[in-house]
């Protein structure tokens, strides 16, 4: 177990992990396939070990649990709004793209009629769906939603996804040891959530 202890904190020790986590966040709203989650869970799982989860030594040099989901919840919405920002200039050549994909239309569509009536519950659950948040947040730019309708939204749902897996790592740790074991545990936690999220996304809205 201190071995494994050790290792998770050799890869999240130091200042540099909450810029690696920051700009992979930023990003994956581009590149979903990015393991932002993953980080962040990861460094989670150290953070535990540094407070004491775990028995015997620690790393010295361990993520600040509160800095860290701030870290992430910024990149978050930042990345939400650079996102929001490309595709409200994107013009006629975003707009044939989406038009292109079915999904990507249905998605569109789901999106205006929920900000519209004030349901961005959508916003938050698309955020925790594989690529959901990159749909939501392009949509809204090449729809032209306001941001004052979309931004509230997604700073909540920055901060739940934020919140949600730092936990999953913090207390994975707390139960499990600050181990790997315990990292996989919370990554298959959020992977499910995932697959929840999408199934709530999908479904139609009701009369």
């Amino acid at each position: 177990m201190l071995e494994g202890i050790e290792d998770v904190g050799a890869l999240t020790a130091g200042p540099w992990i909450y810029v690696v986590v920051a700009v992979s966040v930023l990003l994956d709203v581009f590149v979903p396939v990015l393991p932002s989650g993953v980080l962040v869970i990861t460094a989670a799982t150290a953070a535990a070990a540094g407070s004491g989860a775990a028995t015997g030594a620690v790393p010295d040099e361990v993520p600040d649990i509160l800095a860290l989901t701030l870290c992430a919840a910024t990149a978050s919405v930042l990345g939400d709004l650079v996102a929001y920002r490309v595709a409200w200039r994107g013009g006629a050549r975003l707009d044939r793209a989406i038009a292109r994909s079915r999904r990507l239309t249905a998605a569109q569509e789901r999106l205006g009629a929920a900000l519209a009536r004030g349901g961005g519950a959508l916003v938050v659950l698309a955020r925790f769906a594989p690529a959901g948040r990159s749909v939501v947040s392009l949509g809204a730019g090449a729809t032209h939603r306001r941001v004052r309708d979309f931004l509230p939204w997604s700073a909540l749902a920055g901060l739940a996804w934020a919140v949600y897996s730092v936990a999953l790592g913090y207390f994975g740790a707390q139960w499990l040891g600050a181990t790997w074991l315990a990292t996989a545990v919370s990554v298959a936690a959020l992977f499910a959530a995932g697959a929840g999220a999408t199934y709530l996304v999908r479904r139609e809205p009701s009369a």
